[in-house]
């Protein structure tokens, strides 16, 4: 049995699921037969996406609203899974934002929003899961998107790189609070990959320098997260958790 057969008939929430890396984990759980749930703000393109993979062949998706800066919205998605009947088996914990400005020229209120976006969002969402499964006495995966950005820095995303960090801690430290329960708690740290958010990055001179420095001298795809995601979420990767792991192209490698 590989990898995607083992995804078959799980129930799974992608958090962020509207574009960019979270609709691809979808499509990847959508495409292996999982139980589909995605989750983001932008209902509208949640509801494209699911149409889309209902024309493919997967009948099982559903869609909620979520905005993962807010506790009672992430309160009422969860009631909405809920009510279905059946339990998730893994969370995807994907939703995250950015920005772009010296430290010095950035806001407070941009500080707080990627930080209550990707550091309190992620911990609300796992908690959410990890109470529900904790009270059923089963286990269940927790998959953390964080980031390369997480382990080293470059100037002029200071938020989003702090916020990341404490992504990775938080992996840690719930993965042994939850470890007695079954629970599983990991964490994919991606490199630079070529979504939305990067387009046009290879027309400027500062982008083709960032690319340079990738020691495989390109940008990641979604898809090459593909294979990681799925160990975490399937039983091959029943004896890890607390694992914060770089696909980066052997950009943490790169000499300073």
């Amino acid at each position: 049995m590989n990898l995607g057969e083992m995804l078959a008939g799980k129930r799974v929430l992608v958090t962020g699921a509207s574009s960019g890396l979270g609709e691809n984990f979808a499509r990847l759980a959508a495409g292996c037969g999982a139980k589909l749930v995605i989750a983001a703000r932008r209902k509208e393109r949640l509801d494209a996406l699911a149409d889309g993979l209902v024309r493919l062949g997967s009948p099982q998706v559903s869609v909620v609203a979520m905005d993962v800066a807010s506790e009672a919205s992430i309160e009422e998605a969860f009631a909405a899974i809920d009510a279905s009947g059946e339990m998730l088996d893994v969370v995807v914990n994907n939703a995250g934002i950015g920005t772009v400005s010296p430290a010095l020229a950035t806001p407070t209120r941009d500080f707080d929003s990627v930080m209550t976006t990707n550091v309190r969002g992620v911990w609300l969402v796992a908690v959410q899961a990890a109470r529900r499964w904790k009270e059923a006495g089963r286990g269940g995966s927790i998959i953390n998107i964080a980031s390369i950005q997480g382990e080293r820095v470059r100037p002029g995303i200071a938020p989003y790189s702090t916020s990341k960090a404490a992504v990775i801690h938080m992996t840690r430290s719930l993965a042994l609070e939850w470890a007695r329960y079954g629970i599983r708690v990991n964490a994919i740290e991606p490199g630079y990959i070529g979504t939305e958010m990067t387009e046009g990055i290879g027309d400027t001179e500062h982008g083709r320098a960032l690319i340079d420095r990738i020691p495989m001298r390109r940008l990641g795809t979604p898809e090459e997260l593909n294979g990681l995601l799925l160990l975490l979420a399937t039983e091959a990767g029943s004896w890890m958790t607390g694992a914060c792991v770089p696909v980066d192209g052997g950009h943490l490698c790169a000499s300073l």
